[in-house]
């Protein structure tokens, strides 16, 4: 039985993921991925990488995901699921890479500096 045990992560978000052969049940933090992400574009991110590789409907798959937001909640799956997917069968990384899905967005939230407002605003200029 093949199964496999990856992370993902998308800003704050984290994802650890559970993939074994199965039917193609995807369970999020217990509950139905659909549940879980209401919205059809976050639905059609989660299931993205199944359905590149071609591999829909193969694996069960549960996930343990914290940090951020929905969107990058479900980002952070997406990566996971394509990770695993490598890790099981090698052949479907070309497929992945060219949509994108491999590669962790680094991009994050700059820190706020000392005597600015936000990361980069700056207090008002006062000129007299």
């Amino acid at each position: 039985m093949s199964t496999t045990n990856t992370s993902g992560r998308r800003k704050t978000a984290v994802a650890r993921i559970y993939l074994t052969a199965g039917s193609g049940n995807i369970t999020v933090n217990g509950k139905d991925y659909k549940t879980y992400f209401p919205t059809l574009p976050l639905q059609y991110i989660v299931t993205q990488s199944t359905e590149v590789a071609g591999a829909a409907g193969n694996y069960d798959v549960n996930v343990n995901v914290n940090g951020g937001g929905v969107k990058g909640q479900a980002e952070a799956v997406r990566l996971a699921i394509a990770k695993a997917l490598i890790e099981l069968d090698a052949t479907v990384k070309p497929a992945l890479r060219a949509k994108g899905l491999v590669t962790r967005d680094d991009r994050m939230v700059e820190r706020k500096k000392p005597g600015r407002r936000k990361a980069r605003r700056r207090f008002q200029f006062s000129k007299r």
